[in-house]
């Protein structure tokens, strides 16, 4: 099966969303102007002022002489670009390549999806009906080619879809403009009496570009399929993706699930042959109404097994709102990683424990957030602070032991903080401390221990840490920075044993 594209015209983009926003200005008259040396230019323009011979480009003085009740709105900078953006990935329920065709279109590369909706012609009038409906006038056309779709879209009479390979035909009365001509090269074309593409499609290649550039040629190579033309979607592809489509609404949340089982089960059966697996996953459902509900899952480890994957989603498919049904379920695996084949062998033997270990984080992830479970592994560094980082995933290894021939506090502050202390003599543990206005008074003391900081990362002053316990029982880890009578030492905790 060939290409086949779908170009989008918007007639009165900008003019139909202002009669959605402000249905009271439906039969009035109006323009959207900007400022262009010094003159108020018209950009869009209403059926009702078209119908009174308002058209773009004109003068707003000009356009008052013709039609003095005629209002005058400016227009907001950048509203089209947002706004045709917008219908783009709304129209992403139709195919997943929609592009944005500036001034007044959109472009879909609507290759293999037509038949999901039993045909073109079906496939054509929905995408019409469900855009009108919003308000918008719209012409569409679909054809091998962009430009062949586009010219017909604006320019054509006949039957909006032209049968694959049968664009020549199509294009042959059609005016030179229908090309995407710039506008000096149509008049040269005119003036020649080259009113139409048969007039000169035929010609020798050699005298039209002598004539009128390389653009003319390179626009009817385009519009023939000669020549490649790639759209720019709004919305990147992402490599491991699937859809499923709905011919009916589906509002229960067991048809999600059974659509979201029937997801995974084809991603994951892509993934096994690459050897990859899913550590992100977004799961979108696209309502008829236009809105789109969203629900994600992270892994602490590559997955591609079907049933760990939907319990991650089971619980949070309630946050799905279906309101009139969803049309549309789109599955993205945004983060993938490799997975051996030795690996899949790991989900069906308990003997291995980081698989159940793996399991079962990301089900306590699933339900208080992935951000709440971290895992640290020992780092080449002495002060404590920097004696441990980060670990990017449940399989990353430490480059380095844990330090265990010295006792060291199940909690450790990410920054000391400053106590007051009471020593009897320098170079003894303290008798007492405060810490947030709370007096600790010290039974037991061991140390100290003297961790001195990399001299090449930053110079200061060595720590002696002292392991105290107060008359509660609560042990702490405390230090002293600097010497008596050398520094001017200041005391700091540092952890909790308890």
């Amino acid at each position: 099966m060939g290409k086949r594209f779908v170009s989008i015209w918007f007639r009165h983009l900008t003019a139909d969303w202002m009669i959605r926003r402000h249905p009271e200005l439906k039969d009035t008259p109006f323009v959207v102007v900007t400022s262009e040396r010094g003159r108020m230019v018209v950009k869009a323009v209403s059926a009702p002022a078209q119908d009174k011979g308002i058209a773009l480009e004109m003068v707003v003085a000009d356009c008052r002489a013709i039609l003095p009740e005629l209002q005058v709105f400016n227009e907001e900078q950048g509203k089209v670009e947002k706004l045709l953006t917008a219908l783009a990935e709304w129209c992403i329920r139709f195919t997943p390549v929609a592009a944005v065709d500036m001034p007044d279109g959109l472009l879909l590369d609507v290759s293999g999806c037509a038949h999901l909706w039993g045909g073109e012609q079906p496939y054509l009038k929905d995408i019409i009906t469900r855009i009108s409906a919003f308000g918008y006038h719209i012409r569409a056309a679909m054809a091998d080619t962009v430009g062949a779709a586009w010219a017909i879209a604006r320019y054509g009479m006949a039957s909006p879809i032209i049968e694959s390979r049968g664009q020549m035909d199509a294009l042959m009365p059609l005016p030179p403009a229908a090309l995407r001509l710039e506008p000096g090269i149509v008049q040269r074309l005119e003036k020649l009496g080259l009113y139409d593409i048969r007039s000169f499609i035929h010609m020798p290649r050699r005298a039209l570009r002598r004539r009128f550039g390389d653009q003319l040629l390179s626009r009817l190579d385009q519009a023939l399929g000669q020549e490649i033309e790639v759209l720019d979607p709004v919305v990147p592809l992402q490599p491991y993706q699937e859809r499923l489509p709905s011919l009916d609404p589906i509002r229960t949340a067991g048809g999600i699930e059974v659509a979201l089982r029937q997801l995974l089960v084809t991603l994951c059966l892509r993934l096994t042959k690459e050897e990859k697996g899913i550590r992100k996953c977004d799961f979108k459902g696209f309502r008829i109404d236009g809105n789109i509900q969203q629900i994600g899952i992270g892994t602490v480890r590559a997955s591609r097994n079907v049933a760990h994957l939907f319990k991650l989603f089971e619980i949070k498919i309630p946050q799905l709102e279906p309101a009139l049904g969803f049309e549309l379920f789109v599955l993205d695996a945004t983060t993938v990683e490799d997975v051996f084949a030795e690996q899949e062998t790991f989900w069906h033997h308990s003997e291995h424990n980081d698989l159940a270990i793996a399991e079962l984080l990301d089900k306590v992830a699933g339900k208080v957030g992935l951000h709440t479970i971290s895992r640290y592994l020992p780092d080449e560094h002495y002060w404590p602070e920097r004696s441990f980082r980060l670990a990017v995933s449940l399989a990353e290894k430490p480059v380095t032991t844990w330090r265990t021939d010295l006792p060291r506090p199940i909690h450790v502050l990410r920054d000391p903080e400053p106590i007051v202390v009471t020593v009897p003599i320098p170079d003894y543990p303290p008798m007492l401390f405060i810490y947030k206005s709370k007096l600790h008074n010290i039974t037991n003391a061991d140390g100290p221990e003297r961790i001195e900081q990399e001299w090449w990362l930053n110079e200061g002053l060595q720590r002696d840490y002292y392991c105290v316990e107060d008359e509660s029982g609560a042990r702490y880890w405390i230090f002293r920075a600097g010497h008596y009578g050398i520094d001017d030492p200041q005391w700091f905790i540092h952890g909790f044993f308890v």
